[in-house]
């Protein structure tokens, strides 16, 4: 427990900050840097209590501050969990390795395919390009630490990209770099049953619970550069959205 005392330590600045909030900072840290993975339980309240020389009212409080965040779990009976789930704000236009980043996960692409060709009818009625025009696919399976979280089939036209290999890890990094990463997007979520293909690549089973997001992303001029059709696991993925009233 000493590296969560020294990060509790560091996060009360001047000693203005209350403990139950330097816990909250020190437990998140941990969890971001790997001291607990996704779904490990972390010790007990009463050990932490004990081993931070703190109240196990102060430790509850933290600990429901991240349930509330959804960085951990409680579970009846069992203790406290880090969540596996990962949840995605469905109104935030980021890519899945800045999201996985963000959350302290390590991503990674497996390659199903790259290839350069002429834009399909359907193709070219989502990016409203004429028939003809040249395009790259990327379809590959999305990682996070090394769990498959979902397959994505991309279709990117290709003026806005330098070259097929310009996409290494990330592909909005590479639309970025050519001035035409999408700063607007539509997009629709289904949920759906796996097909045989799509469990055996996200290593689930046939007839599990998925969902199915397809996005058509458009660049700063309006020009839409990016039509995406993934499929995610619904046993490890949330999306989220914030309403307003106005």
């Amino acid at each position: 427990m000493n590296g969560l005392a020294e990060l509790m330590q560091s996060a009360a600045g001047g000693g203005k900050l209350p403990l139950y909030q330097q816990l909250q900072y020190a437990l998140r840290r941990a969890i971001g840097e790997g001291a607990w993975g996704a779904a490990s339980a972390l010790p007990a309240e009463r050990q932490l209590a004990q081993e931070l020389g703190i109240s196990r009212i102060t430790v509850r409080k933290a600990i429901d501050a991240l349930v509330e965040e959804g960085l951990l779990v409680r579970r009846a009976g069992a203790g406290n969990f880090v969540n596996g789930r990962i949840e995605k704000n469905f109104a935030r236009l980021s890519s899945f390795s800045e999201d996985m980043r963000a959350r302290g996960r390590v991503p990674r692409n497996e390659w199903l395919r790259r290839a350069e060709g002429l834009v399909t009818p359907e193709e070219a009625l989502r990016l409203r390009l004429s028939p003809g025009t040249p395009v790259y696919r990327f379809h590959r399976i999305r990682y996070a630490d090394e769990l498959p979280m979902c397959v994505e089939y991309a279709t990117i036209a290709a003026f806005a990209l330098a070259s097929l290999d310009a996409v290494e890890d990330s592909m909005y990094a590479a639309l970025e770099a050519s001035g035409n990463r999408p700063v607007r997007a539509l997009q629709r979520l289904s949920a759906l049953l796996l097909g045989a293909e799509q469990a055996r690549l996200l290593q689930t089973r046939e007839g599990d619970a998925g969902l199915c997001v397809e996005r058509l992303g458009f660049a700063r001029d309006g020009q839409a550069v990016e039509f995406c059709r993934s499929y995610f696991r619904g046993d490890m993925y949330d999306f989220v959205a914030e309403l307003n009233a106005s």
